[in-house]
């Protein structure tokens, strides 16, 4: 019996590297087709948001519109949307093979078109939420096409995730791990790693070198010398970035429970957090807050921002995802790093394009729970030079964050402190933490 397992362990072996082989050839294509359908659906939406962005400062008397494009967009998901309202929740809770729901194709023009609304009438959102929803439903439709099954399904929405974040940030390789990542706090699928790396990667060169697409780069400046001290500085401003990521996440959360349970009709929800944003924007007397907020990223890392921009950005973005209006919250969340690293620049005497670009991306990563992606994108960004800092702030970030986030579908996997008695395999939002007993 011994020598008859042998035999077949031998054989069995022989054919191994084929199998591997095949699946491997397999996942090149697949990944490739998922990344050139996302990636040109990024192209076409980031051409078409920087169309409608060039409308909106031209023409400052759109703003008056936001509370009706807010309502007909609403409409539109009530009348037509199905489950497309669910957004990246929607792919996550796909992966996870919790329930079975189809992911539609209709997911990906409503929210083209819902976020281009917002962006043009002044609604304070970002980008991601839109590039991932597009390449979601477009791997949802590829793979209805060719047939998969189930496992395979759950790596082509991944692969989905990969090509719109990678295409639309022009970071393929955080495109890749933040799709892995993203589905479970502390765990990664890395069988779906080689198929998200190339649908990134694919998706990233069609955008920008089929499409024309250009991404804005910064310059994180000179890097200060390790030492203790400039360790502590940057630990203290790693806390800081957790911290606001968590008031970011709740926060929004806290918003879209409250909207919707005062005003249950999504169009009468929207258009009132329309009017409020308008009023928010005659209170302070700037629109620095409105749209993606691009324009303040770029001065944190060239000259000195007001000290609670970070705040402002916060609240507005907060407020506009909170009535209901369509976009993702990424970019914003890199405004608000951003204007926050250069805030305490001053307090902690470091160079402030150094903490903005530790913010960017520690924000991000205390409210997505993805500190590997965050630290790749970092590199991918600002180069390899402050690598050690970018490292230790997104750990940090990620640590002090808690069992928030703004995806309320990601699982726990695995808890962020032995100390705290996590339920394993629910998701965020049901999270009730205890001490552990000793």
């Amino acid at each position: 019996m011994n020598r008859i397992r042998k035999i077949g362990l031998n054989i069995s072996s022989q054919f191994i590297h084929v199998l591997i082989l095949q699946s491997f050839l397999k996942w090149i294509f697949f990944g490739a087709v998922v990344g050139l359908l996302s990636g040109t659906a990024s192209a076409l939406f980031l051409k078409s948001l920087e169309y409608v962005t060039h409308i909106r400062l031209v023409n400052p008397w759109v703003l008056f519109l936001l509370p009706l494009g807010g309502a007909f967009v609403s409409y539109l998901y009530y009348k037509y949307g199905m489950n497309s309202t669910k957004g990246n929740n929607l792919i996550i809770e796909q992966i996870q093979e919790r329930a079975y729901e189809h992911v539609p194709l209709r997911m990906a023009p409503l929210v083209l078109f819902g976020t281009l609304v917002t962006h043009l009438l002044g609604g304070s959102a970002g980008r991601e939420g839109t590039a991932v929803q597009m390449g979601g439903s477009l791997a949802e439709q590829f793979g209805k096409w060719i047939k998969v099954g189930p496992i395979d399904r759950q790596i082509l929405l991944m692969c989905g995730i990969s090509g719109g974040f990678g295409s639309v940030f022009g970071t393929p390789i955080a495109g890749a791990i933040f799709a892995i990542e993203v589905i479970a706090l502390g765990m990664m699928r890395y069988d779906a790693l080689i198929p998200c790396f190339v649908a990134s990667f694919v998706g990233n060169m069609v955008a920008m070198d089929l499409w024309g697409v250009t991404h804005i780069q910064y310059d994180m400046g000179e890097i200060p010398s390790l030492t203790l001290i400039v360790l502590l500085k940057v630990l203290v401003a790693a806390v800081c970035f957790g911290l606001v990521s968590m008031i970011f996440s709740e926060l929004t959360h806290f918003l879209k429970k409250n909207f919707a349970s005062i005003m249950p009709n999504p169009m009468l929800k929207s258009a009132i957090g329309g009017v409020i944003i308008i009023l928010m924007v005659y209170l302070i007397g700037s629109r620095d807050y409105l749209g993606l907020g691009m324009p303040l990223i770029s001065q944190s890392f060239e000259d000195n921002v007001h000290p609670f921009a970070f705040l402002g950005k916060l609240l507005f973005t907060s407020v506009t995802l909170g009535a209901g209006f369509q976009g993702g919250e990424v970019t914003p969340l890199f405004a608000i790093g951003a204007t926050l690293g250069n805030s305490l620049a001053g307090m902690l005497q470091l160079y402030a394009p150094f903490l903005a670009a530790l913010g960017f991306i520690a924000v991000f990563c205390g409210a997505t729970n993805t500190p590997i992606a965050c630290f790749l994108m970092g590199i991918e960004l600002f180069g390899s030079e402050g690598a050690i800092y970018m490292f230790i702030a997104c750990l940090v970030s990620y640590l002090f964050s808690g069992y928030t986030g703004i995806y309320t579908s990601q699982l726990i996997g695995v808890s962020k402190s032995n100390l705290l008695k996590v339920p394993y395999g629910i998701n965020i939002s049901s999270v009730k933490i205890k001490r552990k007993k000793m």
